[in-house]
């Protein structure tokens, strides 16, 4: 059985641990997309490793907004060819901001789940379809 890349575990929200069970219980853009799982489904992993664990998320998420508002203001700068309109400038970046939220949100903890927390190891022996149940 092939094993399950870190790259597809991180885009679709996976387990660290096993790369099977969900992080999240809602859709990404439904109305409980922060709803994230107490633990894992699949191997039973505690996703909040400690109190306050996902506050370092905060942090990864603050990178993405940065990053989002200099591409966007970029883009819109190219795009309208130097409009001086500041309006201009600050609707298109709040408006993408808020478009963005529940991305940034699910993946500034998936982040920080999967590459940011070295206590979190994967086991490839988990990465199977057999559900554990004892662990």
């Amino acid at each position: 059985m092939a094993k399950t890349s870190k790259f597809v575990a991180i885009a679709t929200a996976k387990c660290p641990k096993c790369r099977r069970g969900n992080v999240f219980s809602g859709t990404l853009y439904g109305f409980n997309f922060q709803e994230t799982n107490e633990r894992c489904s699949h191997c039973g992993m505690k996703f909040e490793v400690e109190p306050g664990y996902f506050y370092g998320a905060m942090y990864v998420s603050y990178a993405f907004v940065v990053g989002e508002m200099l591409n966007v203001g970029l883009l819109t700068y190219l795009i309208t060819g130097n409009d001086t309109s500041p309006w201009l400038y600050i609707s298109t970046i709040l408006g993408s901001i808020l478009l963005l939220t529940p991305i940034n949100y699910r993946y500034s903890r998936i982040i920080l789940l999967h590459l940011l927390t070295p206590k979190i190891k994967y086991y490839p022996e988990y990465d199977t379809d057999d559900k554990l149940s004892n662990i």
